[in-house]
Order: C-alpha cells, then sequence, then structure tokens
C-alpha cells in the first residue's frame, strides 16, 4: 500500500490496520484516533456553486470532522488552485466531474477536484469558489462524529494542515 492512503486507513479503520512508512514511524500512525461513520447524501442543482454548497452543508449540519466519499457530476466552470500556484485559474465549457476528494470540517476543509472536457483530457487542483454545476452534483460525505478536524500551522511548510483531534465531550 501506498505511503499516502495508509494514515487514511489508520484514521478510518482505527490502529488496527496502521502501518509504519520510511518517513513516518509506526507509532504516530498507530496513534491515530478512529471513530464511526455516518453518512450524507445531497445533490446540488444547476447553476450551484459547487464549493460554497458543500460547504454551506458542512456548517448547517456543523460537521466537525468529515470526508467527502464521493461525487458525479458536472460544471460549465471549474476554478481551480493548480499545484504550487498562488492564485485560481478558470476553465470555461462542459466537464465531467471525475474526482472529488478532501476533508471537511467547520474549522476548515481542503478539496481538491478533477474534471475531464468533451476530450477526456483531465485537470485537477484545489477546488475554489466559482465552480458552477451544469447538470447536477451528486455528493455523498461522511462525518466521523467522535472526532474534530482543525487546521494548525505545520512548521514544515508553514501551510494550515489538518490536525486530528478526539472530540471534546
Amino acid at each position: 500500500m501506498s505511503r499516502f492512503l495508509l494514515p487514511l486507513l489508520g484514521l478510518l479503520a482505527g490502529p488496527a490496520l496502521a502501518q509504519s512508512s520510511p518517513r513516518h514511524p509506526a507509532a504516530a500512525v498507530s496513534a491515530a484516533p478512529s471513530s464511526s461513520l455516518k453518512t450524507y447524501a445531497l445533490r446540488l442543482r444547476p447553476g450551484d456553486d459547487l464549493r460554497q454548497g458543500i460547504l454551506a452543508f458542512v456548517q448547517a449540519q456543523h460537521l466537525r470532522a468529515g470526508a467527502l466519499l464521493t461525487c458525479v457530476g458536472s460544471l460549465t466552470v471549474a476554478t481551480l488552485r493548480l499545484a504550487n500556484q498562488e492564485g485560481p485559474t478558470v476553465y470555461r465549457g462542459h466537464f465531467e466531474i471525475v474526482s472529488l476528494v478532501g476533508t471537511l470540517s467547520t474549522n476548515g476543509s481542503h478539496l481538491h477536484l478533477a474534471v475531464a472536457d468533451s476530450t477526456g483530457r483531465t485537470l485537477g487542483g484545489h477546488l475554489l469558489d466559482g465552480c458552477r454545476v451544469y447538470t447536477t452534483a451528486e455528493i455523498v460525505l461522511a462525518e466521523l462524529p467522535e472526532l474534530e478536524f482543525r487546521r494548525e500551522t505545520d512548521p514544515t511548510f508553514g501551510y494550515q494542515e489538518l490536525k486530528v483531534h478526539p472530540k471534546k465531550k
């Protein structure tokens, strides 16, 4: 298994599936807290903003820790922050959503979108406001009710990165 999948398995399935990698010792991964899942399904309609719709749902449901499980649909505008770029790049046309993944929290979410155009060319990056639904966006997401996701500064690069905490009672 890849070193990127292992921490996710530890988070979703609990410490029993966690393993070490060369960059992350077993103790750091095996100590990852786990949670049950509560799932939600929703649909955004033509003209809706994809990111704003998802984040509005997160706020309305008071989700402290969640994950986007799947999304299928189409867009007429795809607004992305591409890898290692500061600002947005806007694409206009007709796009199929081929992947939408990320972590969700009222404390800050982190979402990545991949879309394909009519030739099959795929583009991807950070999901930004301004992605407009064409026909539909069918979304399934999960809440991890025993956890709380927070964004805290990681000294490695100075970015606000995910920090997982047990939910306060």
